[in-house]
């Protein structure tokens, strides 16, 4: 390629990145009374909300363990849902404790009232006030769920969401809530040297610019929920409940026993986790194989 044409291109892209923000939203119409989820997508410089067929059959009583975590949120979207002020909430914690789930639970729960959820990428996140915008005058309350919201060491992308978080939340209709999950509580990793600069000023303890900057991100949400590890009696407890589920959707007569229970940790132990995920992933094992081995009697 010539390399005139090549700078011209390199040029022009740079002054779209620049005007993105700029640029309306694809008009893609979207019908809210019968959709109940959607995703922002990106096609070109401009974005749209895709609609999205999605299952209700995830329930808050589906959450075991998790009971403080559950009743805090739901607490807050029931506000939400009322019209009464509510949090921005950061769900943060171990990988598969119910995170995600939690969110999806609460569309099941107040989807018949007007609950709709909008899924939206970390890296889409620059479009929140286009997204707010086309969201504003509509009758039903969104969710925007942002899934496992964090970021590495060197990126500077959390400086300039920052910036959109502020001003989009600050500036949201209250029709409007955002939800994020992450694995991190302040959403960047946290080092050793970020702590080796503070100061002692009158006795306080002040720190450094870079631990500020962290913190500052994660402080754009009001509602903060910890998620932690299951323990094993935790993760167990979580296994009776999915077997019982899918047993009961199955028509499978089944008890609890020292066999199933020894299968579940080995299970656990095999994958290295503890937690909701890899308890519903055993159930679900556990109650095929028991079906299968049925039709083969």
């Amino acid at each position: 390629m010539d390399s005139r044409l090549s700078d011209f291109l390199l040029r022009a892209d740079a002054v779209l990145t620049r005007l993105e923000p700029l640029l309306p939203a694809l008009s893609v119409p979207v019908d809210w009374q019968q959709t109940l989820a959607a995703r922002w997508v990106r096609e070109g410089h401009r974005g749209y909300l895709l609609p999205l067929k999605v299952s209700l059959d995830m329930q808050l009583s589906d959450l075991i363990g998790v009971d403080r975590q559950r009743a805090q949120l739901a607490r807050n979207t029931q506000q939400f849902m009322q019209g009464l002020p509510a949090n921005h909430a950061l769900l943060w914690g171990a990988r598969g404790t119910g995170k995600s789930s939690l969110v999806r639970a609460l569309l099941a729960e107040h989807a018949p009232q007007g609950l709709r959820l909008i899924e939206i990428e970390r890296d889409h996140l620059a479009d929140l006030p286009r997204i707010v915008e086309l969201l504003s005058e509509r009758p039903q309350r969104f969710v925007l769920f942002c899934d496992d919201l964090s970021f590495e060491a060197g990126e500077g992308d959390y400086r300039m969401l920052k910036t959109v978080l502020d001003g989009s939340l600050e500036r949201a209709p209250d029709n409007v809530l955002l939800y994020a999950t992450s694995n991190r509580r302040h959403l960047l990793p946290e080092k050793q040297t970020d702590n080796e600069d503070w100061q002692r000023v009158d006795g306080e303890l002040h720190p450094n610019e870079a631990v500020e900057d962290k913190i500052a991100l994660s402080d754009r949400f009001g509602l903060w929920l910890s998620f932690y590890p299951f323990t094993q009696a935790h993760f167990l407890d979580v296994v009776k409940h999915w077997v019982g589920v899918h047993a009961a959707q199955s028509g499978l007569d089944w008890q609890w026993h020292e066999e199933l229970e020894k299968a579940a940790i080995r299970w656990a132990l095999g994958r290295g986790n503890r937690n909701g995920r890899c308890a519903y992933q055993f159930a679900r094992d556990w109650v095929g194989l028991q079906l299968l081995s049925q039709t083969h009697d």
